[in-house]
């Protein structure tokens, strides 16, 4: 189930976990700077604060989270809490799972559902014109055998398709052509339908393929641009941090450049996320069928 570890892992607790060990990391720091006189009460308190401020958010997201896993387990037919234990240890974030490059375009659309079923429509209805015009020739019966001369589905048991046959019958609408040739147009009538709704069918899946792809394809730029911008916080903050220790700079601007950094790794986990179901979009838009 490589669908359902990418999302979950996405939906984890990585982020507050590593939200909260910063903050609790930063709050013994100032207080070991306040026993050693480096520090003012003042800054205890407000490291305390964010601290506390990270445990309030952990519950919450544990819930919504319980709630994901659950439903999932739920869609996927298993017991609610069946998945639950393989997201318990923290691990990397699985990559999307590559598309075959020999696959090709046609291949992949075919796979879709509402494709397959519009080409059996199609199929079918060619079926029938082929059966109408059967009706212009003769049609020769064994003796004493029970005749069927309809391929149709509808009309394969009526009394005009069955009937017991003596010896050396012979069946043909010479004097209903009329007839026939309203059938052979009703059926090529249909198939001009069933083409129609094949192409409509077909514009529609390279429509939902290119959404698909165009959605992915701008998450993962969004991605890259967030982790740039992580990256920069995060040395930011650390030369906050080696200035506040120097003294040249206050315990506030050390706090909002956390804030700054924590809120672009909020954005980026939301990215990522993103890209999960991006990438979900994009394999439902193919119609799946391959094994990653």
């Amino acid at each position: 189930m490589p669908i359902f570890k990418y999302v979950a892992f996405v939906g984890g607790l990585l982020l507050p976990r590593a939200k909260f060990k910063l903050m609790s990391a930063f709050s013994n720091w100032v207080r070991d700077r306040f026993k050693a006189g480096a520090a003012q009460a003042r800054e205890v308190a407000q490291a305390e604060a964010l601290l506390q401020q990270a445990r309030a958010t952990v519950p919450s997201l544990h819930i919504a989270l319980d709630r994901q896993l659950n439903r999932l387990d739920v869609l996927m037919g298993v017991q609610p809490g069946t998945y639950s234990r393989e997201i318990a240890i923290s691990r990397d974030i699985p990559s999307v799972p590559a598309i075959p490059r020999k696959a090709q375009p046609t291949e992949i659309l075919r796979r879709r559902p509402d494709v397959i079923a519009a080409e059996r429509r199609l199929a079918a209805t060619s079926e029938r014109i082929g059966a109408a015009i059967s009706d212009y020739y003769p049609k020769v019966f064994l003796p004493g055998v029970l005749g069927l001369d309809s391929v149709s589905g509808a009309r394969l048991f009526t009394p005009g398709a069955l009937g017991a046959l003596g010896a050396g019958a012979l069946r043909w609408r010479l004097f209903d052509f009329g007839k026939v040739d309203a059938e052979v147009a009703k059926a090529r009538g249909t198939n001009a339908v069933a083409l129609a709704n094949y192409r409509q069918t077909m514009l529609r899946a390279i429509e939902d393929v290119e959404n698909s792809l165009s959605v992915f394809i701008q998450t993962q730029h969004d991605s890259a641009e967030l982790k740039a911008e992580v990256k920069a916080l995060t040395k930011a903050r650390d030369l906050s941090e080696q200035a506040y220790r120097a003294g040249s700079i206050t315990l506030t601007d050390v706090l909002d450049a956390d804030r700054q950094l924590l809120s672009a790794r909020d954005h980026l986990s939301a990215s990522r996320a993103d890209v999960a179901r991006a990438a979900v979009g994009v394999f439902r838009s193919f119609g799946g069928g391959w094994t990653p």
